[in-house]
């Protein structure tokens, strides 16, 4: 069998919109390695994960197991390679909770996605995801989001929220939803929706002296700070929202 084979392709549901060009010379290994996170009872771990790398294929995956009772937490940009890309495999325990905040950013003709999957295996897990896209350019960015819900995971509460903004004509993002529900005392929701910056918004704040690159910056850190509100570390929250930011500024 040869390699080719074995990559990844669109017919694949997580890679439907994903830039499929951009991994013709990566290593078939590369996609069977996973990074393992356990999270015991009761416990709490965070982390802030950045891909911001130029080049090629920028990609990390991550298996996060929470036991009983047990927060994790996961803070996460999108903002490097040619494809860069997140993927998240969550399994959670009877009471645990998983929390991401997450952002994707580019222009040229990048992709830049978060890929994830959450495995409620037993009662009373809750999770929530917050994910906002600003991309110019012909930049694409993706969220394809999967919630697994057994018959057994009675009172589970699970929840995706997606917001996409385009800065210039030519940009897209795209947003799959996945819910594959048997449990029947359940709440599961997912929104999406995609826009440009508020003209109103714009006018009234013109209408007050402000130049238009301030205008913008300020809009944009409004958007995308809907992705660190849920983050109970305010640290983290902070670090988030200045290294989008400054990914933005680069832009500018």
């Amino acid at each position: 069998m040869t390699d080719s084979i074995l990559l990844p392709t669109r017919k694949d549901e997580a890679w439907r919109y994903s830039d499929i060009d951009a991994i013709q010379d990566t290593p078939p290994a590369t996609f069977e390695a996973w990074e393992d996170v356990h999270v015991a009872a009761g416990e709490t771990w965070r982390d802030f994960i950045v891909i911001d790398d130029a080049d090629g294929l920028q990609m990390r995956r991550l298996r996060i197991v929470i036991e009983e009772g047990a927060r994790a937490e996961l803070a996460a940009l999108v903002a490097g390679g040619q494809l860069g890309r997140l993927e998240v495999v969550v399994t959670l325990a009877e009471g645990a909770h998983f929390e991401l905040g997450g952002i994707t950013l580019g222009g040229h003709d990048t992709t830049r996605e978060i890929v994830t999957r959450m495995a409620h295996e037993k009662p009373g897990a809750t999770s929530n995801q917050t994910v906002r896209s600003v991309h110019w350019g012909k930049g694409t960015g993706n969220f394809l989001g999967r919630i697994d819900v057994v018959r057994d995971a009675q009172k589970t509460d699970a929840a995706q929220s997606f917001k996409g903004l385009l800065l210039e004509k030519g940009a897209s993002v795209n947003s799959v939803p996945q819910l594959e529900i048997y449990a029947d005392d359940v709440q599961c929701a997912h929104g999406a929706s995609v826009g440009q910056l508020d003209e109103n918004a714009r006018f009234y704040m013109a209408a007050r002296g402000l130049p238009p690159e301030t205008i913008r910056r300020l809009l944009v850190q409004a958007f995308i700070g809907d992705a660190t509100r849920e983050l109970a570390d305010e640290a983290t929250r902070e670090a988030l929202l200045e290294k989008a930011l400054g990914k933005l500024e680069e832009r500018a």
